[in-house]
């Protein structure tokens, strides 16, 4: 599966395989995406889905915790909580709060 991850100044096309977060991917690839806590509390790895939704997994109650609903219906996620669970394309761009 390619997955697009954009970063601040780094953008890498990588394979990814079921049940990694997208967060995992970002850092294995060197692709400059901020985290601290990685268990979505901080929400730095706050990302945006621009296209393949449908190969992540739902959205997690850490995410409802910390992302509000109009956030989440625009397409953003927790890069560490977003999983990918299915082969096909997705596009990811980092987009923390400041």
């Amino acid at each position: 599966m390619a997955v697009t991850l954009i970063g601040r100044a780094v953008t890498r096309e990588v394979a990814s395989e079921p049940g990694e977060t997208l967060l995992e991917l970002a850092l294995r690839h060197g692709v400059d995406w901020g985290s601290s806590c990685r268990r979505g509390t901080c929400a730095r790895c706050r990302c945006l889905i621009e296209s393949g939704m449908e190969h992540l997994h739902d959205i997690t109650d850490e995410e409802w915790d910390r992302l509000d609903e109009d956030e989440m219906e625009r397409g953003f996620r927790l890069g560490c909580q977003a999983v990918v669970k299915s082969d096909g394309p997705v596009v990811a761009r980092w987009k923390p709060y400041f």
